[in-house]
């Protein structure tokens, strides 16, 4: 396959760079896509010095915005597979492979990195990591365990059709919803629980906007997939 890694990053210098460099150490023949949000600390010079092709946005527009540029560029590139992963080393580059390989075997066409609700998940996250997945298997009718994950690898396919909105974080909960109401088969890889780097998220905000995005499918969460 030829495999896209995308990386959106914002404000992720000190990071960006050891990012790439184990990307393209564990996937040497994928090409490596940092879109920089908007940064002004040497985000999008750290990603190119290690190898990767960079989008840059000259303000921040949210991760969404980010995402949508990344695949876009890595659809356009030809690539059949992609991966998303975040750019301040919350997702170990060393699992991409083990996310791949359901997608190379042809048991699923997006696959999820789920981390565990324990030790390095924050108690305040435990909860809401739990709600989201189990929302997300009810409305999509199959196993999800964790819906919050950003480190992703889906097919092709699975880009071009799934277009959703959001500009924030948003966007990844309703990238998997409407990936699971339009059948694609989603599987889950256990991959290590990292936290430590500050967050973009904005707790009340973005938190909205993502219960929002589950208050869409209210009917399913009802009556359960048809």
């Amino acid at each position: 396959m030829r495999v896209a890694i995308v990386i959106p990053a914002y404000q992720a210098a000190a990071t960006i760079g050891d990012v790439v460099a184990r990307a393209r150490t564990v996937l040497p023949d994928a090409q490596v896509i940092v879109v920089d949000d908007g940064s002004n600390d040497g985000t999008g010079e750290g990603g190119r010095g290690k190898g990767a092709v960079v989008v840059t946005h000259p303000r921040n527009r949210g991760k969404g915005v980010a995402l949508r540029s990344g695949i876009a560029r890595a659809c356009t590139e030809g690539a059949e597979a992609i991966v998303t992963l975040d750019g301040d080393g919350q997702h170990p580059p060393d699992e991409i492979p083990r996310l791949l390989q359901p997608i190379s075997d042809r048991a699923a066409d997006l696959v999820l990195g789920a981390r565990a609700r324990n030790g390095p998940m924050p108690v305040s996250r435990r909860f809401t990591n739990w709600l989201s997945a189990s929302l997300a298997s009810r409305i999509g009718g199959q196993t999800v365990t964790d819906a919050q994950t950003g480190f992703r690898a889906f097919t092709r396919a699975v880009a071009e059709q799934v277009q959703p909105a959001g500009d924030r974080y948003e966007f990844e909960a309703n990238f998997l919803l409407e990936a699971l109401r339009a059948g694609y088969r989603v599987a889950s890889v256990e991959v290590p629980t990292i936290y430590g780097a500050p967050s973009h998220f904005r707790p009340f905000g973005d938190t909205w906007r993502m219960a929002r995005a589950f208050a869409r499918h209210a009917g399913r969460i009802v009556a359960g997939a048809s």
